[in-house]
């Protein structure tokens, strides 16, 4: 997939928002959103691909505050079509003036959760009928998971209050384990080398995952690299 490596860019606005675009453009969306919260340090992270006219009234109006796509899916950590969301008044309230922007209220949002409490959503919008939202979502669904992982750990880590943070408490022996993961080694090769079983390694492994709040031990690994607890292989 030709995506930008966000990790390898300077941490900017326009390149989060290139990135959004190319996504948009590869799975034929009509707008990309990404919104990150840090509670650390008490910012919001927003890259968007929607006009600057409803940018602005959405800013105007505060609508963040009552935003039902950012406030249930904080509260979850599988994806949440937006036709699960109850229609409340703050949900007829966001979309009437939505609407009026030529937004509509078929949608996605992917949560993510970092090391420190901190959350991202990615959400994405087209206007379609429900039959092709369904192909299409089903079709893309773990390409868009990645990308809001990658997004979130980009822009969380140019956040220069999360760097000084404390790393997540990881034991010796986990971080032993992951650097042998990014060097290449198997869970039975490191079991070998350490004289450990390999069910043990998958232990150490789980607890490590949890620790940096990672779905794969691979994302466990690019997170310890990025807080500099282990090294690249």
């Amino acid at each position: 997939m030709d995506i930008v490596d966000l990790g390898a860019l300077p941490k900017t606005e326009s390149h989060y928002s290139g990135f959004l675009d190319q996504v948009r453009e590869k799975f034929e969306l009509d707008n990309v959103a990404y919104a990150g919260i840090n509670p650390v340090s008490g910012t919001i992270h927003g890259h968007v691909t929607y006009d600057d006219a409803w940018k602005a009234h959405y800013t105007e109006h505060n609508l963040q505050l009552i935003d039902p796509t950012l406030h249930m899916p904080q509260r979850s950590i599988a994806p949440v079509d937006w036709s699960r969301l109850e229609r409340s008044d703050q949900f007829r309230k966001v979309f009437r003036d939505a609407n009026d922007f030529g937004i509509g209220d078929q949608g996605l949002t992917i949560p993510v959760r970092g090391p420190y409490g901190d959350v991202g959503l990615l959400s994405v919008t087209r206007d379609c009928s429900k039959t092709e939202w369904s192909k299409l979502v089903s079709h893309v669904i773990s390409d868009l998971q990645s990308m809001a992982v990658h997004i979130h750990d980009s822009v969380m880590s140019s956040d220069a209050l999360t760097r000084v943070l404390l790393h997540p408490s990881l034991s010796k022996r986990e971080v032993e384990i992951l650097q042998w993961v990014a060097a290449g080694k198997s869970q039975q090769d490191i079991g070998d080398i350490l004289s450990i079983s390999h069910r043990t390694v998958e232990v150490h492994l789980r607890s490590s995952r949890e620790k940096l709040y990672a779905l794969t031990t691979a994302q466990a690994v690019g997170r310890a690299i990025g807080l500099g607890l282990i090294f690249p292989g």
